[in-house]
């Protein structure tokens, strides 16, 4: 047995200690099926007049025996469990002995336990202990005690080698920190880090939760094709590949959108999928080129009303998380930078930029937005810009007119708004550089201290292909995205379901791919036809599971909350 690994002779790598390490639990596997033991057991069932449970369930057994100080007395143990024999199943994460005595922690999916084991109560088996290594599988039998420091624990009268792990864990079971190797192990990283298995548990329940809020709204849960003949939904460039048989190109899907809204056509007026899409996109803290999204669609109803129910939806599957991880959640929610507590931030995309031009300070801006009429707002900023053509010989005086324009990317602002071909997608730009990366310092909570959620709204037309057009503004559509602490957490808008209006965008989708452009659509002609049947009016919402689920635990990068994330090729 052992909790630590020998150190290294002189010349001799990394790599030749493990291997000595892995002969050494080869030759106890060995050892144990000379003995007529299987290493790799299957038949786990108690021996010794025993019931099975989970830890946790031990646990709740013996509750009445826990003193006010935590800790538990040998007679208050016996009292409340009435010397019932246990039979319990779990990894070995410690182990240490001292004199006749060997103390070995087990852990389950539920929690973990000591193993009180005496050479007394053990006989010629006690021996056998030194098969057992860190990593191990293994069972236990006995009745509950306490430890010397008023631990519950377990004195068996047998244990048993299940599984045995060739290779050794971790160092001291929290040696894995790197990484790369983290997310490339993950199988080792949630047993040596508890806090991953945590986060987990939690996306789990918030899968979980988000289906129970729209199952009991009336929604129907529907599965639509990931392989499409076209590319549509969503403005990303697809992953390609190939059906041999039809001898056919598809695409990887990179958003349901357009087979939901034929469900609606179809008279399926509620309809919600949770599933994998791809996007053959760069790769950051919120980005992986597989992820999971939750889209839904909802006749009748408009992106105002998706607004007041995003907010339910939110704090209903923060509620859901808490009743079934309440001291992770407990934890998780006081840490969080932003509150769910008070109603979120509705600003216009063309407010938003008014504020975020003030705020810099630059005369000539804060005049721009401040114009009377049409030009007003961000409209007004973007006017004053095109009268400028290149606006590059002004930067650097600008960014010295406050703290806030000096912290303005300047350089991508300027080359963003270069390519821009139309007032919209100028005003787009704006928003990005200007009040986007901003939006946490501009929006707070009535404390002063925890930023608010804010829904963006009100897009430009050019930069919405799918989205209805505002009655009373054409310019605009009647969009949403929300931002929680600065991160793009869900998107949403009214539907677009005039045929003639929407061909007319996919034309200028096609336009713009010949053009050179990758993130664009493709002109879906059955897609037409569908709304040629008549979709009734409609709004949708899309939104990325992974990142709900990184803002409801505090995790900095999407790879936290993807159990086996993308990573580069392993190198030898």
């Amino acid at each position: 047995m052992s909790d630590a690994r020998p150190q290294s002779p002189v010349g001799e790598t990394s790599s030749s200690a493990e291997d000595a390490l892995i002969a050494s639990r080869r030759a106890k596997a060995d050892k144990l099926r000379a003995r007529g033991e299987n290493p790799f057991a299957n038949d786990v069932v108690p021996r010794a007049g025993g019931t099975t449970v989970d830890i946790a369930d031990l646990r709740e057994r013996a509750k009445s025996a826990r003193g006010d100080d935590g800790k538990y007395t040998e007679d208050a143990v016996k009292a409340a469990t009435k010397d019932a024999v246990f039979h319990i199943r779990g990894r070995v994460i410690a182990f240490r002995s001292t004199g006749g005595l060997s103390f070995l922690r087990l852990r389950d999916r539920t929690g973990e336990v000591q193993l009180l084991i005496s050479e007394a109560s053990m006989g010629e088996a006690y021996a056998r202990l030194e098969e057992i290594d860190l990593g191990d599988i293994v069972e236990s039998e006995g009745t509950l005690t306490d430890g010397k420091r008023g631990e519950l624990s377990i004195e068996p009268s047998r244990v048993r080698i299940l599984t045995k792990a060739f290779r050794p864990p971790p160092e001291k079971w929290h040696g894995l920190q790197d990484v790369e190797t983290r997310y490339r192990q993950r199988y080792v990283d949630l047993v040596a880090n508890p806090h991953v298995a945590e986060v987990f548990r939690a996306r789990s329940y918030i899968v979980r939760a988000t289906r129970k809020v729209f199952d009991e709204t009336g929604f129907l849960e529907v599965e639509t094709p990931t392989m499409h003949t076209l590319i549509g939904g969503a403005a990303a460039k697809p992953f390609n590949t190939h059906h041999n048989a039809l001898d056919m190109q598809l695409f990887m899907r990179i958003a349901p959108e357009l087979y939901l809204k034929r469900l609606l056509v179809g008279g399926l007026e509620r309809v919600y999928e949770i599933g994998r899409c791809y996007r053959n996109e760069g790769i950051s803290t919120r980005h992986n080129p597989e992820f999971t999204m939750l889209e839904y669609y909802w006749a009748y109803a408009t992106y105002a009303e998706l607004m007041d129910f995003t907010e339910k939806m939110l704090r209903a599957i923060d509620a859901e998380l808490a009743r079934a991880m309440p001291e992770a959640q407990a934890r998780w929610s006081a840490e969080r930078p932003f509150t769910f507590e008070e109603p979120f931030a509705r600003v216009p995309m063309n407010e938003a930029v008014r504020s975020a031009a003030k705020a810099t300070k630059v005369a000539a801006w804060e005049a721009a937005v401040e114009k009377d009429g049409a030009q007003s707002g961000g409209r007004g900023l973007v006017a004053l810009l095109n009268g400028m053509g290149d606006f590059g010989g002004s930067m650097k005086e600008w960014s010295k007119s406050s703290p806030r324009a000096k912290a303005i990317d300047w350089g991508n602002l300027r080359k963003g708004w270069m390519k821009c071909e139309n007032d919209g997608e100028r005003l787009f730009a704006l928003y990005e550089y200007l009040s986007e990366p901003f939006l946490t310092e501009d929006y707070k909570a009535s404390d002063g201290k925890r930023s608010l959620p804010v829904f963006v709204m009100d897009y430009p037309f050019e930069t919405s292909p799918l989205a209805r057009r505002n009655d009373a503004r054409p310019d605009l559509v009647d969009r949403f995205e929300l931002f929680v602490h600065g991160r793009e957490l869900c998107n949403a808008f009214s539907e677009l379901n005039d045929p003639d209006d929407q061909a007319e965008r996919f034309r200028e989708q096609v336009r713009k791919k010949a053009a050179g452009a990758e993130e664009t659509m493709d002109f879906d002609e059955d897609y037409i036809r569908a709304l040629e049947q008549g979709m009734p009016p409609a709004a949708g919402f899309g939104m990325g599971m992974d990142r709900l689920t990184m803002m409801l635990t505090n995790s900095p990068s999407i790879r936290d909350v993807v159990l086996f994330p993308l990573l580069r090729k392993e190198t030898t």
